[in-house]
């Protein structure tokens, strides 16, 4: 993986396949490249770094002349799976003759074996990579009928792809395909587009087709004709995409994660209007489609997720335990297929996941389909792979994000999980009176939000003691655990310190060892039941030289008299402040990471989907 651009028409190929991977960039990546078809030759271009290497290197091999000319390309950021981060296994690959150009997201699996089995037929390979093996196989089985070798190829392969494939004796034209791996076809005015994800399309055309898994595709620029690897034909609508190419600027801001971070209450509006019932205190989420009988009738909810949708989950927890009295637990998506898990039709298995595409997550959603269990999703990007395979779910209505630190999204997940334990509650054991003040509270979560980015300047400042730190603890007990994990991502994310986080009570049970002075310890100690516990906590490591940093209550002297440093949040439910909560803790890794010199965006080694297990 990361990122695939591919177009036909009239435009300069190139230059609009170097603009699509521009557009893609936010989604981590390692180095670049593009093949384009000038008469009966393909042409590549690739370079380790960033897509600007790219631009210059392809302007130094290309005169301007081959750039106006040149209607039809494919062009991919990589992210290294399989062999380091070099030119040379870059994509595009080549098949044996030349002539036949492949980009490619995901992993296949029985690569060695392909690459075995073509190396005796006297293929020889230059990179590391499963990707050149699939372009050494398509070209294998080329008999003259590109579209029907991508066919035969794919039924060889195992594991998961997205691809676009062009070839020299045969312009005009590019074979797309999916599993596991998302592609988005743009339908424009005698062009087309193709690509991994829409913020690349948008540009161009607001009117695309989403593949589903095991689709193949014929696009020209007048043409997109679907089948399914059987070479039987399929028919997928043609969906508005929705967005606005202005998504992708900063808007006046230093990075898109400072940008996101202040988007942050209007994306919670977005996520929250029109989901509150304030008269009967509960909520309404038509995505759920399911009736109050239906979920009053289900025993168990279960929750899977990866990284920060995963510690999303974990408030969610909370809330579904404390708020609708069902049993609720968290599991790692990863891990969700492969232990064999007890599920049964009276479960509720809700996956999360920002892009839609998270590969491990959707593995989990066909696992707990197979077990037979009522299953949603909880996603931010409309036509997703995980929207499309449950059929039933919330949108975030978040809008784009671009930073590949995750912040609007975690928010948002947080309070549609909410908004969803309101209304499973309000149909078993939580009363009117508890559903309104409850309601009201979540409404007033874009406001807490506010207050809290208000304090920018002050939160800036505090960040200036924790710059040369290389270690950091984060601890939190109840509903804010999970926030201090998020916090302790966040930081490591972005920063690059070496930041865990721990529920405050295992502090002592190991970790406590590490601490020395100085070592600093940012506790999450706002108000509920445990606070007291935490702060207890803190004396520990008060008590060893720390340094502390709190997230309390505005108003809490005691707190504050334990702490070296402190950002308050305004008081709310403990359930609601895990959202004000975060979002101080995004800020201040924000500004720990800009004083470091560190590239925010783009953190190294980071993806912004993970479409590979």
């Amino acid at each position: 993986m990361c990122g695939i651009v591919g177009y036909l028409g009239k435009a300069n190929a190139p230059s609009v396949l170097i603009s699509g991977l521009k557009r893609l960039e936010y989604r981590g990546y390692d180095s670049a490249g593009l093949a384009i078809l000038d008469g009966d030759k393909v042409l590549v271009s690739k370079a380790s770094g960033k897509v600007a290497n790219l631009s210059e290197r392809a302007s130094i091999n290309w005169p301007p002349e081959l750039f106006k000319r040149v209607g039809t390309g494919i062009a991919h950021t990589r992210w290294a799976t399989h062999g380091p981060p070099t030119e040379v296994n870059a994509h595009p690959h080549l098949d044996k003759t030349g002539e036949i150009a492949l980009v490619h997201n995901g992993i296949i699996e029985n690569y060695r074996a392909l690459r075995a089995r073509l190396e005796g037929k006297g293929h020889h390979f230059v990179s590391e990579t499963d990707t050149e093996v699939l372009s050494h196989l398509i070209g294998d089985c080329d008999k003259g009928d590109l579209f029907q070798a991508v066919c035969d190829a794919l039924h060889q392969v195992e594991g998961t792809f997205g691809i676009a494939v062009i070839s020299s004796r045969e312009p005009g034209k590019i074979i797309t395909a999916r599993r596991g791996s998302p592609i988005v076809i743009g339908v424009g005015d005698g062009e087309a587009i193709i690509a991994s994800d829409a913020s690349a399309i948008v540009a161009h055309t607001q009117r695309v087709i989403y593949l589903d898994d095991d689709d193949i595709a014929t696009v020209t620029a007048d043409s997109v004709d679907i089948r399914d690897l059987n070479n039987v034909p399929v028919t997928r609508e043609i969906a508005e995409l929705g967005l606005d190419a202005s998504v992708a600027e900063k808007g006046g801001y230093e990075h898109f994660m400072m940008k996101e971070i202040h988007e942050q209450p209007d994306a919670l509006a977005n996520a929250i209007r029109g989901r509150l019932d304030l008269q009967l205190g509960s909520s309404v989420l038509a995505g759920m489609s399911a009736s109050q009988r239906e979920l009053a009738e289900l025993s168990r909810v279960v929750m899977v997720g990866c990284g920060t949708s995963l510690h999303a989950a974990m408030v969610g927890e909370y809330a579904f335990e404390d708020l609708a009295d069902i049993h609720a637990e968290v599991q790692q998506a990863a891990e969700f297929r492969y232990r064999n898990p007890i599920i049964g039709n009276r479960d509720f298995v809700v996956a999360i996941s920002q892009s839609g595409e998270t590969a491990d997550t959707l593995a989990a959603v066909k696992e707990a389909q197979q077990k037979g269990a009522f299953v949603m999703s909880l996603v931010n990007v409309v036509g997703s792979t995980i929207a499309r395979e449950t059929g039933r779910g919330v949108y975030l209505h978040a809008g784009p994000e671009i930073s590949v630190a995750s912040t609007k999204a975690f928010t948002c997940q947080v309070s549609v999980l909410l908004m969803m334990a309101l209304k499973l509650g309000r149909g078993r054991r939580y009363s009117r009176e508890e559903g309104l003040k409850l309601a009201r509270e979540i409404d007033s979560i874009p406001e807490l939000v506010n207050r809290v980015i208000a304090k920018n300047d002050l939160i800036a400042e505090i960040a200036e003691n924790y710059v040369k730190d290389e270690h950091a603890f984060f601890i939190g007990r109840g509903p804010m655990y999970p926030v201090a994990l998020e916090g302790a991502l966040k930081l490591k994310e972005i920063s690059y310190i070496h930041a865990e986080g721990y529920h405050a009570a295992e502090l002592k049970h190991g970790p406590i060892a590490l601490l020395q002075p100085g070592t600093p310890v940012i506790a999450v100690a706002c108000e509920g039941p445990a606070k007291d516990k935490t702060l207890g906590n803190v004396e520990e490591c008060r008590a060893r030289g720390a340094r502390i940093l709190g997230i309390i209550t505005e108003g809490d002297t005691n707190a504050e008299e334990v702490m070296d440093d402190f950002i308050s949040i305004p008081k709310a439910h403990p359930l609601v402040a895990t959202i004000p909560a975060v979002v101080a803790l995004q800020i201040f890794s924000y500004h720990v990471a800009r004083l470091r010199g560190c590239e925010i965006d783009q953190p190294r080694n980071l993806a912004k989907s993970v479409t590979v297990e």
